[in-house]
């Protein structure tokens, strides 16, 4: 077994053990402990200098390295600590994408170690994100992630590029930064589902109020209802908006786990039709 191994594989993973997973309570923040892993990752995981470390992160900042410091130990590397501890939350997820494109476009074989050390950090922290393919997204609890990526294995077996980009949006939505926009992640979610309903029934110009109103709906009861009343709150929280009115990001998490869950039993039983 090779260096790169016995990081990927310790004794905890080996054995199965490991620490209770918390529940998700962060998102508008990096705390300490997941900054100094973040920089330890990268320097003892990966194998990157302070250095370059300082150069990765100096860009991000759009900060000008200390030309007085020259030395690897202590100097550039307490500069970059410094950096990344006095910098804004969201910098730092900036500045982890950046490391994790540099890894990605050197062919490093610690990229994969990277991204899964951070996201065993994100789910042990409680920090409500993830990496994938060098890109941070929102994260949910468990079960929520397996209703999504079921929804999005689905579309993609169906070959439904358009309600599949629908849902693409609301995560990209649901991770944007410093702010998520939670009524556009409303918005694309409903509007996968509608994409779907309209496909299955073949009523392509049909809303989907009108849909799970109509002779054809396709969802037994009384699933129909809390469909009908999500596409009712989408519409006058999100859609059309309130002033007096802000979505929170639980009620935004809500319903892009309805639309999916729903969209995985309209395709899986259409799959059942002869």
């Amino acid at each position: 077994m090779n260096f790169n191994d016995d990081i990927r594989h310790p004794f905890s993973k080996r054995h199965g053990f490991g620490p209770d997973i918390p529940a998700i309570k962060i998102w508008h923040d990096a705390p300490e402990r997941f900054r100094a892993a973040l920089l330890n990752t990268a320097k003892i995981s990966c194998n990157l200098s302070p250095s370059k470390l300082r150069d990765i992160v100096c860009g991000v900042l759009h900060e000008r390295p200390d030309p007085s410091n020259w030395a690897e130990y202590p100097n550039i590397w307490n500069e970059v600590q410094q950096l990344v501890y006095d910098c804004e939350w969201f910098r730092v997820y900036d500045i982890a994408e950046a490391l994790a494109q540099y890894l990605g476009r050197a062919f490093h074989p610690g990229k994969d170690i990277f991204e899964c050390e951070l996201n065993d950090c994100f789910r042990e922290m409680g920090i409500g994100w993830k990496m994938i393919e060098s890109r941070i997204q929102a994260r949910g609890e468990d079960d929520y992630e397996k209703i999504v990526e079921e929804a999005k294995s689905e579309l993609n077996k169906a070959d439904m590029p358009t309600a599949q980009s629908e849902i693409s949006e609301a995560l990209n939505d649901l991770s944007r930064r410093p702010q998520p926009d939670l009524s556009g992640a409303v918005h694309h979610a409903m509007a996968a589902l509608e994409c779907v309903s309209r496909t299955v029934t073949g009523q392509s110009k049909a809303t989907l109020g009108e849909i799970v109103t109509g002779v054809k709906n396709p969802l037994p009861k009384p699933l129909d209802e809390a469909v009908k009343k999500a596409w009712g709150y989408a519409s006058e929280n999100a859609r059309h908006g309130r002033e007096e009115r802000i979505l929170s990001r639980a009620e935004a998490h809500l319903i892009v786990g309805l639309s999916s869950s729903v969209i995985s039993y309209l395709l899986q039983k259409s799959e059942e039709r002869p």
